[in-house]
């Protein structure tokens, strides 16, 4: 019986130390939990925005040239200097490339000295048949010897205009030697080197591409043609373009070109914009970020995306009140673009929206303002 006491009166001891330990914690609790539900959470607020808002599609681009072109010569010969530097910018009718011109100089010195021997024939001959004109009409001389006089006459003529075509033809392949830029543009690493033998139109010297300015190539959803049509009814649409690692402002330029078919394959279409590209922002074969405006919306509330948060009953926001608290407002939302979303419903214009520090918040919870 002794042994039951002592055991009825420990577990009394430990009953009671127990309820002591629930109630010295209760009240701790008690005493802490105005300390963090009293000191007011550092935030950042924005004003909730009523304005004009554009809709855009946000899609990979892939600058091209505005025109390519594999330079190659028009006359064979040996190659005898290359002019550019590879990787340079050239101006149209720059030199590129020097064929050797010492034999078609050659030649064309011989057609000069044929077209200089004909003009001495065709006088000759003009001067027999305007003597033997004179001579005929005197009677000295028969028709018959007139007539072969004349038909001399006109053989020089055709010869003189046969040999000043083959001079045209001698100077032009000389000229054909200076192979020069056919656009302003940039070179790539040349194709061939001096000493080689060159082809006429077979051996590739450079390729030369124009990139003032360029274009930027992107596809786009079918479904979302129709509203790129219905805002370019207004004028030209405007597309903007982000540059990787690029910190000056995005590009703009003008949309120019829509495809005349969908991909069956990917269901997209192909758009192209023109761009100036004077300060050579923009590199042939480069990927882009796009931005192609689609709808403008006129006088709507819109918040910075990371203001919005989550719950299983929808979207919400923290709006912060006169009196320095949080107020949890759920909200409806619209269409996102451009870094902020559409609210529909639960803001109004100005009310000032928390956009750092609200995951410490709780609906009530006092604040302070750090930054507006």
């Amino acid at each position: 019986m002794v042994w039951k006491k002592i055991a009825l009166l420990a577990a009394g001891a430990v009953v009671v130390a127990v309820s002591l330990h629930f109630v010295g914690g209760s009240r701790a609790a008690r005493q802490a939990a105005p300390q963090r539900t009293g000191a007011p959470v550092p935030v950042e607020v924005v004003a909730a925005s009523k304005g004009d808002l554009e809709l855009s599609l946000k899609v990979v681009g892939r600058v091209e040239a505005w025109s390519t072109v594999t330079v190659r010569a028009r006359t064979s010969g040996q190659l005898q200097s290359l002019a550019f530097q590879p990787g340079t910018q050239v101006r149209k009718g720059d030199l590129l490339a020097q064929i050797d011109p010492h034999l078609l100089q050659a030649k064309l010195d011989q057609a000069r000295a044929s077209v200089a021997r004909d003009r001495a024939l065709l006088q000759k001959a003009k001067a027999d048949q305007q003597r033997y004109a004179d001579m005929l009409g005197k009677g000295f001389v028969s028709k018959s010897d007139y007539d072969l006089y004349t038909a001399n006459l006109a053989v020089a003529e055709a010869t003189l205009q046969s040999d000043q075509a083959a001079q045209e033809l001698a100077r032009t392949q000389v000229d054909y030697t200076r192979i020069v830029a056919p656009f302003d543009g940039v070179t790539g690493a040349p194709l061939v080197y001096p000493g080689a033998q060159i082809t006429d139109s077979a051996t590739d010297i450079v390729v030369l591409n124009q990139i003032e300015p360029v274009r930027v190539a992107f596809n786009i959803p079918e479904d979302s043609l129709p509203a790129v049509r219905t805002a370019g009814k207004a004028g030209p649409l405007s597309v903007q373009v982000t540059v990787a690692g690029d910190q000056e402002a995005p590009l703009s330029g003008k949309l120019d070109f829509i495809d005349n078919a969908v991909d069956v394959a990917t269901g997209t279409i192909v758009l192209k914009a023109q761009f100036d590209n004077a300060a050579h922002r923009l590199t042939p074969g480069q990927f882009v970020q796009v931005q192609l405006p689609t709808t403008r919306l006129t006088d709507v509330v819109s918040v910075p995306v990371h203001a919005l948060q989550s719950s299983t009953e929808g979207s919400f926001v923290f709006v912060v009140s006169a009196e320095g608290r949080a107020q949890q407002r759920p909200v409806t939302l619209g269409p996102t673009t451009q870094g902020r979303a559409v609210v529909d419903k639960g803001l109004r214009d100005g009310e000032q929206v928390v956009t750092e520090g609200q995951m410490l918040l709780v609906d009530g919870s006092p604040v302070q303002v750090t930054q507006g």
